[in-house]
C-alpha cells in the first residue's frame, strides 16, 4: 500500500497502557474534537501483552482499538522488539547486546537486545506471529510499525559472540576463502594474516589502531544485520495481512543502517522529526536547513512522500529539557514536513508520561491531561492544513539538483576522518545549506539511482571510488550534466584500501582537468581562498590542485600553496565537472552556488534569511510554501502568478508563520 493512496493527514502516538482505562474515552472524545485520524500504539507494550511466556493478553488492545475506531480513528501497530520484557531477560539473559570493550549492557532502558541473538529471535518469532494473526482480520488496524527506530542506541552495539560468528558468516559470504580476505583487508600489515574464519573477530576495542578494512566491513555487515532483523518481522507480518501497510520510523541522517536499502523493504517511509530536541546543541540557534536536509534526506529513501511518525508537539526531554516551543513553531515544524513531502503528520505523543525516562518528553496534553496551548495549536493547525495535505498527497519537490548519499563514504570517514572535525554529514550540509539559502530544491539520490534526471549532481567526499561509480559519473557529464565533486575523491578502492595506480583524483583526472599531488591537513588554521577579488575562507583541508585543461575559479590566498586553485571548472564532452579542493565556509558556499545559478539552476524564489520557499508538484500543478523560521515579522516579495491557497495575499510574515501558494501550468 502506497502513502498516497492513505486518506490521512493527522495523528497520534498513544499508549493507553500508560493511563487507567476510564481515562480513554476523554483521550478519544479529545483526539477526534482535535481532528485526529490514525493512532500508533503497542510499539513499547510487550510486557503487557505477553506477561509470561505464551501467555498472550491482546484483550485490552483490542478494547483500545475499538473504542478509537468508535471516533473515527484508525490504529497502526508496532511490534515491540526494542524492548524484551523482564522475563525474557530473566530466561535468557544471553540476549543482552554486548559493546566494543566487551561489556555487556542491561535491561533496564530500552534496545537491551541483540538482533543476531538465534534465540531472541525465536522469541520475537513467536510474538511476532501471534501478534500479526490476531490483528491482521481487524479492519480498524491499517498498517505495522516494525520495532522502533532501527539503530538507534545500537552504535556501540553489538559485539558479543553471536554477532561475531554472523560477522565471520557474513565475510565468507563476501571473500569465499580466507586468502582472498587477507588481500582485501591488507592483512600484511602488523602480521594481522588470519588463515581461518574462525580467528576473525568482531573489532573490538586493541590496544593500538584497528585495520580500516575489517572496520568498513564491520559497519556493512552491522546495516545489513539492521535490514535482516527488518525483514525477518516483515515477512511474518506480510504473510498474516497482505493487505495492512509496513513502514518504519526513521532518524534522519542516522548511520547504523543503510535508510535507503531499508526503504527498499517497505511500502513507504516514515521519520521522526524533533527540530527542537533536546539532544540538540544550539538551542536558540536557526537550524531550519538542519530540519529540511532530514526531510529531504527520508523522501530520497523511495523518492516518493513519507510519513512523519514522531512530530514534535511540545518540549522534549529525558534528563535534561529542551526549549519550549514558542507560540507557532509547532504549526511551523509540522508543515514544513509537509513542504518536503510528508503526506500524514503523527504528533508524538498523545499526554506527557507521569512515570518512566521519559517524563519530561512532552504530549499534545500536559501531564494532568487538561488541553492547553499546544492542543490549541494543533487544532488550529489540522483544521488549517487538512484540506491542503489532501490535496498534496503523493506530490514531490520536482528538483533540478541532486545530492549523492553514499552510507559507505560515510562509514569510510566515520572510521579515518583526516581532520579531528571532519564529518561526512557536515561536509554534505556545507551544499545543502547553501542551496536551501538561496531556496534551490534538492534531492538525495544514492550512487544507483538515474542521474539523467538532473541538470546538476553534487558528490561530496567520494573517497571510495568503484570503477561503475567513476564511469558512471564520467558519462554524465559527458552527455551534458554538471558534476561537482570535492577534496578526498578517488582515494582509496571499494576495500578502503589507497589506491596506487595513478596521482589523485585517479581515473576521473581527465573529467576533472587536475590532479592533486598533494594536500594539507588544516589542524588549528583555516586557508584564504580569493574569488573575483574577493577573500574568503577554506576550512578543514586543502588539495593542492594542478590543472591539466581545468579552468581556476579560486585560489589559495595564503599557505605556501597560495596563488593556486582551490577551485576549478572543467569542460568535458558536452558537460562541466567542478572540483572543489576545501570544506566551504558559508559564505565561499554561496559564491560556489552563484556560479550554479548563473549556469542556469534557478531557485525559487528570493527571500530574507530564515524565510524557506520549497514545493511540491503533481502533474501541472505546483503548491509552494513560504515559511518563516524566524521570531520577526518578515517582508516576502513573490512571484505575482502565485496564487495564494487561501485566498489572502500578504507582503508580510508574521513570526514562525506559514503561507501556501498554488500555480499551474496550461498543459501542451
Amino acid at each position: 500500500m502506497e502513502c498516497r493512496e492513505l486518506d490521512i493527514q493527522f495523528g497520534v502516538d498513544y499508549y493507553p497502557e500508560h493511563w487507567p482505562r476510564e481515562r480513554w474515552e476523554t483521550d478519544a472524545r479529545l483526539m477526534e474534537e482535535l481532528g485526529v485520524q490514525v493512532v500508533r500504539m503497542a510499539e513499547f507494550s510487550w510486557s503487557r501483552l505477553e506477561p509470561e511466556k505464551g501467555r498472550f493478553r491482546f484483550g485490552w488492545l483490542d478494547d483500545a482499538i475499538a473504542l478509537l475506531a468508535r471516533h473515527g480513528i484508525r490504529t497502526v501497530l508496532g511490534t515491540p522488539t526494542a524492548a524484551p520484557p523482564a522475563w525474557i531477560i530473566a530466561e535468557n539473559p544471553e540476549i543482552q547486546p554486548m559493546d566494543a570493550n566487551g561489556l555487556r549492557r542491561h535491561f533496564g532502558g530500552r534496545h537491551h537486545d541483540c538482533q543476531s541473538n538465534a534465540v531472541y529471535r525465536e522469541h520475537i518469532r513467536r510474538y511476532v506471529t501471534a501478534f500479526a494473526g490476531h490483528f491482521a482480520k481487524n479492519p480498524n488496524v491499517i498498517g505495522w510499525q516494525v520495532d522502533n527506530e532501527l539503530g538507534n542506541s545500537h552504535g556501540d552495539l553489538c559485539f558479543c559472540p553471536s554477532c561475531e560468528e554472523r560477522f565471520r558468516q557474513w565475510l565468507r559470504e563476501k571473500y569465499g576463502t580466507v586468502e582472498s580476505l587477507n588481500e582485501h583487508w591488507g592483512t600484511v600489515f602488523w602480521s594481522q594474516d588470519y588463515s581461518d574464519f574462525s580467528q576473525v573477530t568482531a573489532p573490538r576495542a586493541t590496544a593500538a589502531g584497528q585495520n580500516p578494512s575489517q572496520l568498513l566491513d564491520w559497519k556493512r555487515f552491522c546495516s545489513d544485520l539492521v535490514l535482516e532483523f527488518h525483514q525477518f518481522q516483515a515477512e511474518i507480518l506480510r504473510a498474516a495481512a497482505p493487505d495492512k501497510f509496513i513502514t518504519h520510523n526513521m532518524m534522519g541522517f542516522s548511520e547504523k543502517v543503510s535508510y535507503f536499502q531499508l526503504g527498499d523493504k517497505l511500502d513507504f517511509s516514515s521519520h521522526d522529526q524533533y527540530p527542537g530536541g533536546h539532544f540538540r546543541e544550539g538551542q536558540n540557534e536557526l537550524r531550519a536547513d538542519a530540519q529540511a536536509a532530514e526531510l529531504d534526506f527520508i523522501r530520497g529513501t523511495r523518492q516518493k512522500s513519507f510519513w512523519i511518525m514522531e512530530q514534535q508537539s511540545s518540549i522534549t526531554g529525558w534528563e535534561v529539557l529542551g526549549r519550549a516551543p514558542k507560540p507557532g513553531q509547532l504549526a511551523l515544524w509540522a508543515m514544513q514536513s509537509a513542504a518536503h513531502g510528508a503526506d500524514a503528520i503523527v504528533f508524538f505523543r498523545w499526554r506527557s508520561c507521569a512515570v518512566g525516562t521519559e517524563q519530561y518528553w512532552h504530549g499534545i496534553l500536559p501531564h494532568s491531561g487538561v488541553p492547553g496551548r499546544s492542543y490549541r495549536e494543533i487544532g488550529q493547525l489540522i483544521r488549517r492544513a487538512g484540506p491542503l495535505l489532501r490535496q498534496v498527497r503523493g506530490a514531490l519537490p520536482q528538483s533540478r539538483a541532486a545530492i549523492v548519499f553514499s552510507y559507505d563514504q560515510e562509514y569510510a570517514f566515520d572510521i579515518q576522518p583526516h581532520h579531528p572535525q571532519l564529518t561526512y554529514v557536515d561536509h554534505v550540509m556545507t551544499y545543502y545549506r547553501a542551496l536551501f539559502r538561496r531556496n534551490i530544491p534538492v534531492d538525495f539520490i544514492r550512487e544507483e539511482e538515474d542521474f539523467s534526471r538532473y541538470q546538476w549532481i553534487i558528490a561530496p567526499l567520494q573517497y571510495l571510488m568503484y570503477p561503475e561509480l567513476e564511469q558512471k559519473y564520467r558519462d554524465y557529464v559527458r552527455r551534458g550534466g554538471n558534476l561537482v565533486l570535492t577534496m578526498r575523491t578517488g582515494v582509496k578502492d571499494a576495500y578502503n584500501r589507497c589506491m596506487c595506480q595513478a596521482p589523485l583524483p585517479g581515473g576521473l583526472s581527465d573529467v576533472l582537468g587536475l590532479q592533486v599531488p598533494e594536500y594539507d591537513c588544516l589542524r588549528e588554521t583555516s586557508v584564504e581562498i580569493q574569488w573575483d577579488g574577493r577573500t574568503y575562507t577554506g576550512e578543514k583541508w586543502s588539495d593542492l590542485i594542478e590543472p591539466t585543461a581545468a579552468r581556476p575559479l579560486a585560489v589559495y590566498g595564503s599557505e605556501f600553496y597560495a596563488g593556486t586553485p582551490a577551485l576549478t571548472v572543467n569542460r568535458f564532452g558536452e558537460g562541466r565537472a567542478y572540483y572543489v579542493g576545501t570544506e566551504m565556509s558559508p559564505a565561499l558556499a554561496d559564491r560556489f552556488v552563484e556560479e550554479m545559478v548563473s549556469q542556469g539552476l534557478e531557485p525559487l524564489a528570493s527571500t530574507p534569511l530564515g524565510v524557506e520557499v520549497t514545493r511540491r508538484v503533481s502533474g501541472n500543478r505546483r503548491w509552494y510554501f513560504v515559511l518563516n523560521h524566524t521570531g520577526q515579522t518578515q517582508y516576502v516579495t513573490l512571484p505575482p502568478h502565485w496564487i495564494p491557497w487561501d485566498g489572502q495575499r500578504r507582503s508580510t510574515l508574521p513570526p514562525f508563520a506559514v503561507d501556501v501558494y498554488t500555480e499551474e501550468e496550461e498543459e501542451a
